[in-house]
C-alpha cells in the first residue's frame, strides 16, 4: 500500500484535442447524425420525476433510526444525488429545453439542485463548458487534478483516500486552477439552495438533510457510479484522452459512459448516444473502452502507474475565451 507512483508530471502534448477533427470527419460521412441533436423532450420529465423521489425519500426517512438513515443514504440516495448531478451535466449542455430558452434551462438546473443539497449547477455550467472547448488547457480545464493532488496522492492508500475525497476536490479545485468571478445566476442558485436546505430542516428536521447532503458526497466518493470520475480521462493507456464506457450504469447516468461519443458531439443528449456509436460504429468500435466503472477505481488505485497526474494537458495557444 505504500509504493509510490512513477510518474511526477502530467502527460504534456502538443496536439490539439481530437474530438473536433473527428467530429467533422464523422459528420462528412454520416451527415444524418445532425438530426440527433437538439433538445431530449423526456429529458424534464425524468428529471422532475427524479426530484419527486427524493422528496418522498425525504419524508420517508425522517422518521427511520439513524442506522436505517445512513443505510438508505448509501444504498439509495448516494445513487439518485449522483444521477442528478449527471441530470445536471445534460442540461448544461441546453438539451432540456433546447439553445433558444438558455435560461430555461438554467433554472430548470437549479431546480434539479435542490435534492443534492448543495448549490452546484451555475457553477457547472461555466467550468464545464471551458473543459470541452479547451480539453486538457493547462489553467482553465479545472477536471485536471492539481498539483498537490498529483504530488500527494501517489500511493495505493493515498489514492484511495483521493477517491473518497472526489467531491471536495472537484470543489475546491476551480478556485485553484482558475477562479472567476462571481455571477448573479451562482448568487441565485445558492440563494435557492440554501432556502431550500433551511425550510426542509425546518419541516422534517435532521434526517432528511442528513439524508441529502451525506448521498451527494458519498455517491460522489467511493462508489461504484463515482468511477466515471477517472473512467473518463484518465490516461490508463499512453495518448488516449477519452475513453467510453459500455456498461449497464449507463441506465442510471444518462450515457454519460459514451464519453467519446458526448465530446465529439457535445450537442446531443444523452439518450441518443448510443445512436451515435452505431451510426459511426468504425470511429469508436476499435478506441479503449471500459464494461466495468467498479473495476476502474480497482485498477486506477493498485496500478503503480496510475496516479491524478496520469491526465493529458496542453498549453494553449491564441485567445482562450472562457464562459
Amino acid at each position: 500500500m505504500g509504493n509510490r507512483v512513477a510518474r511526477e508530471d502530467y502527460e504534456w502534448v502538443y496536439t490539439d484535442q481530437p474530438h473536433a477533427d473527428r467530429r467533422k470527419e464523422i459528420l462528412a460521412k454520416y451527415p444524418e447524425i445532425k438530426s440527433l441533436m437538439g433538445p431530449d423532450p423526456k429529458l424534464k420529465w425524468i428529471v422532475c420525476m427524479m426530484v419527486a423521489i427524493q422528496f418522498l425519500a425525504f419524508y420517508l426517512v425522517k422518521d427511520l433510526d439513524w442506522k436505517w438513515v445512513l443505510f438508505w443514504t448509501y444504498a439509495f440516495g448516494s445513487c439518485i444525488n449522483h444521477s442528478m448531478t449527471l441530470a445536471i451535466h445534460e442540461i448544461s449542455h441546453n438539451t432540456a429545453f433546447g439553445n433558444n430558452k438558455a435560461m430555461w434551462n438554467r433554472y430548470f438546473a437549479m431546480f434539479a439542485n435542490l435534492p443534492i443539497g448543495l448549490p452546484y449547477s451555475a457553477s457547472f455550467k461555466r467550468y464545464h463548458l471551458d473543459h470541452h472547448r479547451y480539453l486538457g488547457g493547462d489553467g482553465v480545464d479545472v477536471d485536471i487534478p492539481t498539483e498537490f493532488e498529483g504530488w500527494f496522492f501517489c500511493t495505493r492508500f493515498r489514492k484511495f483516500i483521493w477517491i473518497i475525497l472526489q467531491p471536495l476536490f472537484y470543489a475546491v479545485r476551480p478556485l485553484c486552477i482558475n477562479p472567476k468571478p462571481i455571477s448573479q445566476l451562482e448568487v441565485t442558485n445558492v440563494t435557492f439552495q440554501l432556502t431550500f436546505d433551511v425550510l426542509l430542516y425546518w419541516v422534517w428536521g435532521a434526517k432528511p438533510v442528513v439524508y441529502m447532503l451525506a448521498g451527494s458526497m458519498l455517491g460522489m466518493g467511493l462508489h461504484p457510479i463515482s468511477g466515471h470520475f477517472i473512467a473518463e480521462h484518465y490516461m490508463f493507456l499512453k495518448g488516449h484522452e477519452t475513453y467510453s464506457y459500455y456498461g449497464s450504469l449507463n441506465l442510471l447516468t444518462f450515457n454519460v459512459g459514451y464519453h467519446n461519443e458526448h465530446h465529439d458531439f457535445p450537442s446531443i443528449p444523452g439518450r441518443r448516444l448510443p445512436m451515435v456509436k452505431k451510426i459511426a460504429a468504425e470511429y469508436y468500435d476499435d478506441l479503449p473502452q471500459y464494461t466495468s466503472w467498479v473495476k476502474v477505481l480497482y485498477d486506477f488505485i493498485m496500478d503503480d502507474a496510475l496516479s491524478p497526474y496520469s491526465r493529458i494537458k496542453r498549453r494553449l495557444k491564441g485567445d482562450v475565451k472562457q464562459e
